[in-house]
């Protein structure tokens, strides 16, 4: 399988056909019933992976993760504010985990990069201290732009009235995420470029 695949699959398996099954069994059941249903399929792929290559998928592993707190969240059932604030609730995680694995020796955008970069010897780049300095600072980027992300739309939820909040919630989620994906893409150039002439020199 190509890396490029590889990479399709990945993301079918683990974000696209779990969405897909939840939303149709939960029309025949419960939505926790469906959700749980749904995660057996990332579970799966890890379990997988884990056989196959005996270390566990970041993207996988992430994947899993915000699907079994989803879990977690819809068994604590709550108010109408409670429901609103689970999604940021996870989003917060997430960007939590990001920050947190700034403390071990390689950072999760390491990993994901791993899984989805098709550059020849990407693991060789570890060796560079640039390249070190470049994985930690979108870890960081991204961790807190998730927290913050969550942070403003916990606070919409208390502030605005439910309508409001609905109609400006994505607007929010899809900023946030449209401006980290956006600063990655355009620093990504900047330091390949930059690690591209510090090999050659």
């Amino acid at each position: 399988m190509s890396k490029r695949n590889y990479v399709i699959f990945t993301l079918l398996v683990n974000g696209i056909l779990p969405w897909i099954l939840y939303v149709w069994l939960s029309e025949y059941m419960s939505s926790l019933a469906a959700l749980t249903i749904a995660t057996l399929v990332p579970l799966l792929d890890n379990l997988v992976h884990l056989i196959k290559h005996r270390k566990l998928d970041a993207f996988g592993t992430l994947m899993l993760f915000t699907f079994l707190l989803t879990i977690v969240l819809v068994l604590l059932g709550g108010s109408e504010k409670i429901l609103l604030v689970r999604e940021s609730l996870i989003t917060a995680s997430v960007g939590l985990i990001f920050l947190a694995s700034l403390f071990f020796r390689r950072p999760i955008m390491y990993y994901l990069a791993l899984r989805f970069i098709s550059t020849p010897h990407f693991a060789e780049n570890w060796n560079y201290a640039y390249f070190r300095f470049v994985m930690k600072l979108m870890t960081f980027v991204w961790g807190i732009m998730l927290t913050m992300e969550a942070a403003v739309r916990v606070v919409m939820v208390y502030r605005l009235p439910t309508a409001s909040y609905l109609a400006l919630s994505n607007l929010v989620l899809y900023g946030f995420i449209g401006a980290a994906v956006l600063w990655t893409v355009i620093y990504r150039r900047h330091s390949a470029a930059k690690l591209h002439q510090l090999k050659q020199s």
